[in-house]
């Protein structure tokens, strides 16, 4: 999983590190499956460090962390929210040449210096991990890089103390609050900001007409592969806090998801007109708007299913799919604005 552009010299460094230095995650109970930790999974000790039970072990992390590095684009918000210096970041996508910092958390990267971090298909670049020096990885979450985080975990945790937020934790409260309470000891913030969300969900259930029930969520790769999103995790699911009943397409379909832990699973063309014909349909692109309901309307396969025949298919931004903390709060706006 390493690059092969890396340098003889840093491969040497890297070698060494991973052959001297003593693992800080107990993996003897922990066999890489399910869900990362929960509620009460964490004990400070006297030398600086608090102990964090995970699926993959017990893992000693500093109290205090300066140089944090995360290894899934989709995790940094909360450590802003929570005020922990990020020093790097994988992009949003694999194989992107430069990435670009959300919107909902810009100001604080920069402010921070976090840089970009490369990040292929083929595996996360051990070397410009090694050379960030951080003192804790933050991996993991839901998809794509929990797999490679997994695959080379071991490696992670000879450069650094390294927790995995489990495919488990598959709503943004999960892997905030595991984050926030076990990880960082700062249970006082993560409360005053949920309850700042659950205020805000109130209001735009009282303010919406639901559209027609049940509803579906499609997300579409750059090249128009649709993906439907399951059902009880993620957008689906918090979205039904507003109302918004999820149909069970994953549930009561013969459907694998997309990989081990995935949050969707892929359609081929002769599937669509029997999966998505529910009364309403919600669009978004993957890592990208890289499609829309008027565009989808020119498509024969689409423009024949129910919700874009009587006007219920609707289009959301591409951040909504997996959206954290900042992301949530937008989409209840956009929600409000849609329905009420």
């Amino acid at each position: 999983m390493r690059p092969a552009s890396r340098s003889a010299a840093a491969a040497l460094a890297l070698a060494a590190l991973l052959l001297t230095s003593c693992s800080s995650a107990d993996t003897s109970d922990g066999d890489g499956s399910g869900a990362g930790g929960g509620g009460d999974a964490a004990t400070a000790d006297a030398d600086g460090t608090r102990t964090v039970t995970t699926d993959y072990g017990d893992v000693d992390v500093p109290t205090a962390p300066e140089r944090v590095v995360v290894l899934n684009y989709a995790l940094a918000g909360y450590l802003y929210n929570l005020d922990v210096p990020v020093v790097a970041v994988t992009p949003e996508d694999a194989d992107q040449d430069e990435g670009s910092f959300s919107e909902f958390w810009a100001e604080d990267a920069e402010d921070a210096g976090t840089e970009f971090l490369p990040w292929t298909v083929d595996g996360f670049d051990l070397e410009s991990v090694l050379e960030a020096e951080p003192d804790l990885i933050v991996a993991g979450g839901l998809g794509f890089p929990l797999g490679q985080a997994e695959q080379v975990y071991d490696e992670l945790t000879g450069i650094a103390p390294t927790v995995l937020v489990g495919g488990g934790l598959t709503t943004w409260q999960d892997q905030f609050s595991f984050l926030a309470e076990d990880v960082f000891a700062k249970d006082d913030t993560y409360r005053e900001l949920l309850a700042a969300h659950e205020e805000r969900v109130e209001e735009v259930r009282e303010a919406i007409t639901p559209p027609p029930a049940p509803a579906a969520y499609v997300t579409f790769t750059a090249d128009q592969s649709p993906y439907v999103l399951i059902e009880d995790r993620g957008l689906p699911a918090e979205l039904a806090a507003v109302g918004i009943e999820p149909a069970p397409v994953f549930a009561e379909g013969d459907f694998e998801p997309y990989t081990s832990g995935g949050d969707m699973f892929t359609l081929s063309t002769e599937e669509v007109a029997g999966t998505l014909d529910q009364p309403t349909l919600f669009v978004t692109g993957f890592n990208a708007d890289t499609t829309d309901v008027a565009t989808l309307s020119g498509n024969a396969v689409y423009a024949s299913l129910p919700s874009f025949a009587s006007g219920d298919a609707h289009d959301l931004p591409y951040w909504v799919v997996r959206a954290d903390y900042d992301e949530s709060l937008a989409l209840l706006d956009i929600i409000e604005e849609l329905f009420s």
